[in-house]
């Protein structure tokens, strides 16, 4: 059975730049659908630690830190070299301090310490990231508590658990690309035809999709994305012939351990602690027992380069005794949140971390090429005892690995964001594959892909930001229209 409706405006998915969309979209004086297939809104700002990043904001201002837009905008060309969308990052630094203040405005809770300079990442040169104390979730009490101000006082309505299986399309004739006109849903058990004048795209990547990631970035996925990061925006996308940008800038985030229950993916929260977050007494292999870069590189955005060339993205972090009861404290623990007896409990019973009393067998375990990595611990080793490390320049040399148990820590090159997406004009309208407008439909927010802001790397701030303010400015455009 099909039954009809009718919006002015059709907004595919409840997330970061879906709901912002919806409230301005209605405030204009929209008639708007905010359609979600899940059965709670929010998308990954139930799992993010949700950073964002604006230059010339109030905030600043009151902890004595001189910014401007500009200054962001240089910091961001430094950062991306030039990788990521001149036209859209320039819409983002102009307008972000904006969407800082519109949060402020609504009591959004920051955390005490921001605005912050980050340095799990390439850093700015001025403390303009912020985030709330509960993280992504800071940012959903806010846009929830707006929704439901908006859902009472203007014309918008909220559908969850309905997923969006078609996009609707008439001929527009000749040789344009054809209009999108609505959407199809499956609510209730029910398909429904909702028509619309436009419909956005705000359904989040494809982090949790391991076919398309694979097809997209040729390589495997291992996610700690959310788990309705499922591509869904793009395969409407591409059913109509819509275009895709960012292609080849795909970067995966360092070292993430393997999730005991579930395959393919990785426990974010129960991580490898960053060797920028502390100095190592470790060295990296790769299945063939090799060192593949400077362990203690500062740079999390050379390492993650470098990781992407290593077989499958995989690598084993090794390690002696001396190494793991000297890892106490929060800044030196090895795993975050695990003390060395905490390391020692679950040794060879968790997935991916193994012990043993001589490297041979420890490789067996683990399964890294056993004479690989002999060879070159003992060369580590060496390096060690002469003070220099020839290979690759490391200076923190301070103990060989001698001393049983050894100890070997499986991580994986791990996707949190995607950065291919729908290719869209400056006004959020999304291209087809010769670049033309495709008629009644926009997209905002990671569906867009990461690569259109950030580019080749990951700066701080600029994949929610985006997806908050291009939401913000989408949804007042297509009011006003």
């Amino acid at each position: 059975m099909i039954s009809e409706e009718s919006y002015d405006i059709v907004v595919v998915g409840a997330g970061t730049a879906g709901i912002p969309c919806a409230i301005h979209a209605a405030q204009g004086g929209a008639r708007v659908l905010l359609v979600e297939k899940d059965a709670r809104i929010g998308g990954t700002l139930h799992i993010t630690g949700g950073h964002m990043a604006a230059g010339g904001t109030r905030r600043q201002a009151e902890h004595g830190i001189e910014d401007s837009p500009e200054e962001h905008l240089a910091d961001i060309h430094r950062i991306t070299q030039g990788t990521a969308r001149e036209d859209l990052v320039e819409v983002v630094a102009r307008r972000a301090p904006e969407t800082i203040e519109w949060l402020q405005d609504r009591g959004f809770a920051f955390a005490p310490e921001t605005p912050r300079i980050v340095y799990g990442h390439e850093p700015y040169t001025k403390a303009r990231t912020y985030y709330g104390k509960d993280e992504g979730l800071s940012v959903l009490e806010v846009l929830e508590a707006e929704l439901r101000t908006v859902t009472q006082a203007h014309d918008l309505t909220l559908w969850t658990q309905a997923p969006v299986t078609e996009l609707l399309t008439a001929d527009t004739g000749g040789s344009d690309a054809a209009r999108v006109v609505g959407v199809s849903v499956l609510r209730g058990g029910t398909e429904v035809a909702v028509r619309a004048g436009s419909v956005v795209l705000a359904t989040g990547g494809y982090g949790a999709d391991p076919e398309l990631f694979q097809e997209l970035e040729g390589v495997p996925l291992v996610s700690a994305a959310s788990r309705t990061s499922t591509g869904d925006g793009l395969y409407l996308g591409m059913a109509i012939g819509a275009g895709l940008q960012g292609e080849g800038t795909y970067l995966p985030s360092f070292g993430g351990l393997p999730d005991p229950q579930s395959p393919g993916r990785a426990n974010w929260s129960d991580r490898q602690r960053l060797t920028s977050e502390r100095a190592p007494w470790e060295i990296y292999v790769d299945r063939d027992g090799r060192r593949w870069v400077r362990e203690d590189e500062e740079s999390i955005d050379e390492k993650e380069r470098a990781l992407v060339g290593i077989p499958d993205q995989t690598f084993w972090t090794v390690f002696d005794d001396v190494a793991l009861a000297r890892a106490t404290g929060t800044m030196e623990q090895m795993i975050v949140g695990k003390e060395p007896d905490q390391v020692r409990a679950v040794v060879d019973t968790r997935p991916g971390l193994h012990s043993a009393d001589t490297l041979e067998e420890l490789a067996r375990k683990a399964g890294i090429d056993p004479a690989g990595l002999q060879a070159t611990v003992a060369r580590y080793n060496g390096f060690v005892a002469e003070g220099e490390d020839p290979d690759f320049g490391r200076t923190h040399l301070p103990a060989p690995i001698a001393c049983p148990p050894f100890y070997a820590l499986r991580n994986h090159a791990i996707t949190l964001v995607t950065f291919t997406g729908l290719d869209i004009g400056a006004d959020f309208a999304v291209r087809d594959g010769q670049g033309r407008a495709i008629p009644g439909l926009y997209a905002v927010g990671e569906v867009i892909g990461a690569g259109a802001t950030c580019g080749n790397t990951f700066c701080s701030g600029m994949l929610m930001t985006p997806a908050l303010t291009f939401g913000r400015l989408l949804g007042e455009a297509l009011a006003d229209r």
